[in-house]
């Protein structure tokens, strides 16, 4: 089958989140499918377009209408031998000259719905005729509008499939932005109106063949207010194409085995030992006490309150009085930063805030710990508890979204369970986790049972891939 995929990041080209990591996994894992011939599409970004490691070639340039306008796109192709071959959109203008984040300049909504439509007649002008088209969160929501609006003749046949990784950011844009940017069919403007305004999510989710969501359990959530931030009712009169496929990890890079940020390698056989090694490595980086015995909880995160920050702050102090250690990696708001810096300049022999992004340390700290905490409000996903567990880590999740679908509560009786969970999203219960969490740490045996089924879970692409295929050729009809 042939397969596009558009996305707005991917690592290693670029990435701000977990969107990056899906991006470069997923793709690859179609790749190696028989019969598949795979093509991602990016901006080029000035971090990519300055990057020696990822030479282009100038493949194809024209000039496209956006609204009134007229814009230079820019094709280029990565001269590198590898199973995905992937196309960069350029555009000085829009993406060349402007460093720092990817997101959050006042013309996002104009950068990307040209992006979306760069993509359309970048493909056509390449001669790369797609079966099935998938994009990926609001900065690529534009294009499955216009491939039923304005391509259908372009790419006849051609079906989209829109993934919602965080439905909270839709693409918001006044009215007029229909006209002055889209610039679409009139038929077309009340499928992206939306409050008076234009939700580029709302367009795609009216014009695309499928949705789908990063996890089976967000994609229930999205049918509900608290979840769905206002497109709830638009979802709900689609649940015949929306669906969930739970992301996977990538097993080779996350692999405790071959992992060169860690002091000490080590697989399911050798865990106590290499587990050990690492932290007391961490221990030592951070000027905690280096003590074996000792529950070292950690955290890896963006440190905003969705991602349950707020519980830590209202609970740390009482988890605290028990013997552990804590250390958070992680930047965000500045109340929160803030407020673990205060908590480790208190207790430096419990606690250690490293307010900062950091790859190495946050590989460090998934193996050096041995509870991992996520009590995240909301998580469509997330990566992290997955990380963690295959590194032999037990997470302490919220039952949320991806976090409920992933990490099954232990069940000593029965021998199973891969995390401790909690129900409602509140500092007692959240604390409560950690205590009965701790509790199973006391009990080596029982312990020692858990690490292992984290472990041996395979939580690669395999699966997921092969779900992403099954709708492929259900909407494609082959």
């Amino acid at each position: 089958m042939k397969i596009a995929m558009v996305s707005s990041e991917a690592a290693p080209y670029a990435k701000s989140g977990g969107l990056g990591d899906v991006m470069e996994a997923l793709p690859k894992e179609l790749a190696r499918m028989p019969g598949n011939e795979v093509c991602l599409f990016l901006p080029y970004y000035k971090k990519i377009k300055e990057n020696p490691d990822f030479p282009t070639e100038l493949v194809a340039q024209f000039e496209t209408n956006l609204g009134w306008r007229q814009q230079y796109v820019g094709v280029r192709r990565l001269q590198k031998e590898q199973a995905v071959t992937v196309y960069f959109i350029d555009n000085d203008y829009y993406f060349g000259h402007r460093g720092g984040s990817l997101y959050g300049a006042m013309d996002d909504g104009e950068r990307f719905g040209y992006f979306s439509k760069a993509v359309l007649d970048a493909m056509n002008a390449i001669d790369f005729r797609p079966q099935v088209i998938q994009c990926n969160d609001w900065q690529t929501a534009a294009l499955p509008v216009y491939l039923k609006s304005n391509y259908q003749t372009v790419f006849p046949g051609c079906k989209s499939v829109f993934t919602i990784h965080n439905i909270e950011y839709q693409g918001w844009a006044d009215a007029n932005f229909f006209d002055d940017v889209l610039g679409m069919p009139e038929q077309y403007r009340h499928l992206l109106t939306m409050d008076g305004s234009i939700n580029l999510m709302k367009g795609a989710i009216e014009c695309c063949d499928a949705i789908t969501t990063v996890s089976e359990t967000y994609a229930h959530e999205l049918l509900y207010p608290y979840y769905a931030h206002g497109l709830d009712g638009v979802l709900s009169g689609l649940t015949w194409k929306l669906s969930g496929i739970t992301n996977g990890i990538d097993m080779d890079r996350f692999d405790p085995a071959t992992d060169s940020s860690l002091p000490c390698n080590y697989d399911q056989n050798t865990f106590k030992e290499g587990k050990a090694a690492c932290k007391a490595a961490l221990q030592k980086e951070l000027g905690l006490p280096l003590r074996p015995d000792v529950p070292l909880m950690g955290m890896v995160t963006r440190l905003a309150g969705h991602k349950g920050i707020d519980l830590l702050c209202y609970s740390a102090n009482r988890m605290l009085r028990e013997d552990v250690q804590l250390v958070v990696v992680g930047t965000g708001e500045g109340q929160y930063e803030d407020f673990l810096r205060d908590l480790s300049y208190h207790h430096p022999d419990k606690v250690s805030a490293q307010i900062c992004f950091n790859l190495r340390l946050a590989n460090l700290v998934y193996a050096a710990s041995d509870i991992y905490l996520m009590p995240s409000k909301s998580e469509p996903c997330g990566l992290s508890q997955m990380n963690a567990m295959r590194y032999g880590t037990v997470p302490v999740v919220n039952a949320t979204g991806g976090l409920k679908d992933t990490v099954p509560p232990v069940n000593v009786a029965a021998d199973a369970g891969l995390g401790v969970t909690f129900q409602s999203y509140n500092g007692d219960d959240f604390c409560g986790a950690v205590l009965r969490c701790l509790e199973l740490y006391s009990n080596p045996a029982i312990w020692e049972r858990i690490v292992n089924r984290d472990m041996a879970t395979d939580f690669s692409w395999t699966v997921p891939a092969g779900k992403y295929m099954d709708l492929f050729c259900k909407v494609v009809g082959c």
